[in-house]
């Protein structure tokens, strides 16, 4: 099934939440959408610049409710792209880092509708840099990985190798983890994580309420509780995190 007209849609990375922090290139391209499909991630200041005059689909993706099932989003995308026009599917951080923008690239190109991506600052660098936190140093990790704290809930066994995570010596990212954090903690101290291990907990990275918790795995999740973390949160894990309090909240 090809497209007969000229449409064409534009994965986009809007960046962590800092409307600074968007590229160039999603900054001219959101200003000449036609129609912006968006998620909530990208935050307040960054949708509010979309253009008066602009078709706006809102996606949803709350945590734990979407506006749209991922089935409807893809549908809308390729019926505006055959409608003709220049579409924008605006995500939060980068489209292909646990964004379904691969995914939504696949159904695009199967219906023959021209796909561009545009990469864009994943949190999951960006908000523990705003908190003083390296992902990677060389006295503390050499190595970063980064999991989802959300794993598509069809599959009937988790696809997080927790034997190999808590083995793992460099700094675990875990994006979309509130949620699931007791979880994710009880996974790792049962597989033979030290309880010392350093965690941070940051809250609306980038953003001018950012929020770091700082703890062990021992007591995070107490933590957690106690200071009533809500997402959209991130969980990094690690040696790093001991340079928090050296190199503070970094703006």
């Amino acid at each position: 099934m090809n497209s007969t007209k000229s449409g064409k849609v534009y994965l986009v990375g809007s960046g962590p939440g800092d409307p600074e922090l968007l590229t160039l290139k999603a900054r001219r391209l959101i200003d000449e959408a036609d129609v912006v499909v968006y998620d909530q991630l990208p935050g307040e200041q960054i949708l509010s610049s979309i253009p008066e005059g602009t078709e706006k689909i809102d996606a949803g993706k709350y945590a734990g409710s979407h506006t749209l099932k991922q089935e409807q989003i893809n549908q809308a995308l390729v019926d505006k792209a055959k409608e003709g026009k220049k579409v924008v599917r605006l995500k939060g951080g980068d489209p292909y880092v646990f964004g379904r923008g691969g995914e939504e690239a696949q159904v695009l190109v199967s219906h023959g509708i021209k796909v561009e991506v545009v990469p864009g600052i994943t949190s999951a660098i960006a908000a523990p840099a705003y908190a003083g936190i390296p992902v990677t140093h060389r006295d503390h990790a050499s190595m970063v990985t980064f999991i989802t704290g959300h794993e598509d809930p069809t599959k009937e066994d988790s696809a997080l190798d927790w034997d190999t995570l808590a083995r793992f010596g460099g700094t675990i990212v875990i994006l979309m983890g509130v949620s699931m954090l007791p979880r994710n903690v009880s996974e790792l101290l049962k597989h033979g994580k030290d309880p010392a291990t350093p965690v941070a907990l940051i809250e609306r990275g980038t953003r001018p309420d950012q929020r770091t918790t700082v703890g062990t795995l021992e007591n995070i999740v107490k933590l957690a509780k106690e200071r009533g973390v809500k997402a959209p949160a991130i969980t990094i894990i690690g040696g790093v995190v001991t340079l928090h309090d050296e190199l503070g909240e970094i703006r």
